[in-house]
């Protein structure tokens, strides 16, 4: 475990390390319990931002400095305190399944593709997953496993059915990951990820996109979505209905809402147009999730006032170099906040 400078802390040991330790974290106090897990107190206000860094071809660049990289919050410089190349950490992942009435002809295509995620990303003996469905509410159908086989056969059995709450279902899968299991072995720290399948569409939430992106901002969660939509438009020049694309030629409104869920946090959002093209996305983010580095800086403004604060990350001199990280955070004032050490099983 680091030890963060210019940083209040009461406790070197840092229940939620897999996210950002910052400010915008305001996680509530457990209820008091009493045996062999006393609370650790934590107080914090370093501001730490996980970013990825591709270049023109889309290769991750895994070798660069801290002297490369500029941070520049709300338009003012920020002196870097911290720096780190965060390459094979543990994942907790909420994989999030729409099985509203909207995508029930393409819920096949949803079953197969979360299951290659399964397969193809998660490593049983470092990453644990849960499933979430959601039409007209979320439903945690599967709590957190390490067991691929149990995660293959929930998927395979869900149906499609009533309207679409995304959003309440984003909300509550950034609160379930505050709280994943840690990591049973090593550094305790692991990514936050949500992955989520479907269309974008949303009609019955209590929650509005705003909510979303703000919860999983605040608890450091990257958002990899994977649009279901297959309103793609055919190049004129092109006559193979069966063609892949890379990409798509026009984005539905759905497909800008998850665009904009994965820019908001720093994932990315994928647009496959066959099942089959959905393994390399898979193999992209599992690729990127271990690519990361981690920068850390005290706010040179110092303002711990609940507003959001934007953030942008540099590398001067590297055109061809793009960073991929959230665009800010909520600096909320100095808090206490309680976290109980054990009291659960990890991987």
């Amino acid at each position: 475990m680091r030890k963060a400078v210019g940083v209040i802390l009461f406790v070197v040991v840092l229940a939620s390390a897999g996210a950002a330790i910052s400010p915008q974290q305001q996680t509530p106090p457990p209820p008091s319990v009493t045996g062999q897990n006393p609370p650790t107190v934590v107080r914090v206000s370093e501001v730490d931002m996980i970013l990825a860094v591709v270049n023109h071809r889309q290769r991750f660049v895994t070798d660069l400095e801290r002297t490369d990289f500029r941070v520049i919050e709300d338009n003012l410089p920020q002196d870097v305190r911290f720096f780190a190349r965060q390459t094979d950490l543990p994942l907790r992942v909420a994989l999030l399944l729409d099985t509203s009435n909207s995508i029930r002809p393409r819920l096949q295509f949803e079953r197969d593709a979360a299951i290659d995620f399964v397969y193809d990303v998660l490593r049983p003996d470092r990453d644990q997953a849960f499933l979430m469905t959601f039409d007209s509410e979320p439903e945690v159908v599967q709590g957190y496993t390490n067991d691929l086989e149990k995660l293959k056969n929930t998927i395979a059995a869900q149906k499609a059915g009533g309207g679409t709450a995304l959003y309440d279902a984003m909300v509550k899968a950034s609160q379930l990951l505050v709280d994943a299991p840690m990591p049973k072995n090593g550094p305790q720290e692991f990514r936050r990820v949500i992955v989520v399948i479907s269309d974008g569409e949303d009609n019955l939430s209590a929650r509005t996109r705003a909510d979303a992106i703000d919860a999983a901002q605040r608890d450091g969660v990257v958002i990899y979505p994977i649009s279901t939509s297959t309103e793609w438009v055919i190049p004129e020049e092109s006559t193979d209905q069966n063609k892949r694309y890379d990409r798509k030629f026009a984005k539905t409104d759905g497909d800008k809402v998850l665009d904009l869920f994965a820019n908001e946090t720093g994932g990315r959002a994928f647009f496959p147009y066959r099942v089959d093209d959905v393994a390399q996305s898979f193999l992209d983010i599992g690729v990127e999730l271990r690519s990361q580095y981690l920068l850390g800086y005290v706010p040179v403004n110092g303002a711990l006032d609940g507003k959001y604060h934007k953030v942008k990350i540099e590398i001067p001199g590297h055109k061809d170099l793009e960073v991929r990280s959230r665009k800010g955070y909520y600096a909320v004032p100095p808090v206490v906040i309680q976290r109980i050490i054990g009291g659960g099983s990890g991987s």
